[in-house]
């Protein structure tokens, strides 16, 4: 028999719903840097590209760009205070630890592509007793590239070792999409995530709105899988650092 495919997911918006964390750590350092908040509305508007692009978007939100020279020690800051919190199991979305434990005990390699900093995403899915289910963790730091280029998801591929054929990357928004597509590989989108606008109009293979839905939408991709061809991707920068 073949071996089930690996399915790649991303982490914040597709496993865990990070934002209360990302918004008190935000928060503190806007206050630690004499700004207002920002709202749970503004924050969730924020989130996607990485700390980088969420300190410095979080300072505009707040009514005054941060100074270039400042951003890194903000960032620094920001991710001192982020990994100091300790994880929540609220944060974990409905389904996710039965869906990923019918998926392991099917056989499906399972690895995690994400744009956070590699240590936080394992401490977290250790936290959250998640972490047994992956074979293979990728985070925005472990290469020069970053999502939405190919890189990180082909090396989580690489990692679980294991033939790729038919692998799918699971995640929100239009980071997973691009990174897929360029990596020549399937991608089902969640629909509660962070994508900014809709998530339908990204043109995924599948997209389904209940984490539980996802092992029918594999089903339905295995069964009418897209054409293996990989696209350009988008130049990197050094805004995408994780979350």
């Amino acid at each position: 028999m073949n071996r089930p495919a690996p399915v790649v997911f991303d982490l914040d918006g597709t496993l865990i719903d990070s934002a209360p964390h990302l918004g008190h750590a935000l928060n503190r350092l806007l206050g630690e840097w004499g700004r207002p908040p920002v709202g749970d509305a503004m924050l969730r508007s924020l989130i996607g590209d990485g700390p980088r692009l969420l300190v410095e978007r979080g300072f505009a939100a707040a009514g005054r760009p941060l100074p270039a020279e400042e951003v890194e020690s903000a960032l620094v800051r920001f991710l001192d205070l982020y990994a100091a919190l300790p994880a929540d199991p609220a944060s974990v979305y409905p389904g996710v630890p039965r869906t990923l434990a019918g998926l392991a005990a099917r056989g499906h390699p399972i690895g995690l592509c994400t744009n956070k900093p590699k240590a936080i995403a394992r401490y977290l899915l250790g936290e959250l007793g998640l972490l047994p289910f992956f074979g293979a963790i990728v985070g925005g730091d472990s290469l020069p590239q970053r999502k939405p280029a190919p890189e990180p998801l082909l090396a989580v591929l690489d990692a679980l070792n294991g033939p790729s054929a038919g692998a799918v990357m699971v995640g929100d928004g239009a980071n997973d999409l691009a990174a897929a597509r360029a990596a020549g590989v399937a991608c089902i989108l969640v629909s509660y995530g962070y994508a900014r606008g809709n998530p339908a109009d990204l043109a995924a293979d599948r997209l389904i709105h209940h984490f539980t839905d996802l092992p029918d939408a594999l089903e339905a991709v295995r069964r009418d899988p897209p054409h293996p061809i990989r696209h350009s991707h988008p130049a990197e920068t050094d805004n995408d650092l994780g979350c």
